[in-house]
């Protein structure tokens, strides 16, 4: 008797995969006759057919990955030097985009002008803006 496509349809019905799909044999005849999705539901609802529980992984084996993971992850396995592991150009360009973010959230809320976005706009992108707080503290003094 091959229940390969009753399978699939209960699998799909049920939202799991085809492996955890299980037939109570006493319903064989049943099962065999369903065609439709909805008689799949019906028999799911009856007991007929079922899912097999999810197995998870056990925790000394997840313990024991992560103790393998923690290992080797000191400041001695750090290769490259400090520019190589983080590109200053990468650094800038994070800084800078939540620079112009804010910016434009400040623009958009009428928080400032068009006139102090763009002058600050154009600081952001000369370098003279550190970070998120020098820029607020520069919002702050153009509200004055």
């Amino acid at each position: 008797m091959n229940l390969r496509s009753k399978r699939r349809l209960a699998a799909s019905v049920m939202h799991v995969g085809l492996d955890r799909v299980i037939f109570d044999e006493e319903y064989a005849d049943l099962i065999q006759d369903a065609i439709t999705r909805s008689t799949i539901r019906g028999l799911v609802g009856f007991g007929a057919i079922r899912a097999a529980p999810e197995k998870g992984t056990s925790t000394g084996r997840k313990k024991e990955r992560a103790q393998k993971l923690k290992r080797g992850r000191g400041p001695g396995s750090t290769e490259g030097p400090k520019y190589a592991r983080d590109p200053r150009k990468a650094r800038w360009a994070s800084k800078v985009r939540a620079l112009r973010w804010r910016l434009k959230v400040a623009r958009d809320r009428g928080t400032i002008s068009k006139e102090t976005y763009r002058r600050l706009y154009k600081q952001t992108k000369g370098g003279q803006v550190r970070g998120v707080k020098h820029l607020l503290e520069l919002m702050k003094e153009a509200k004055r």
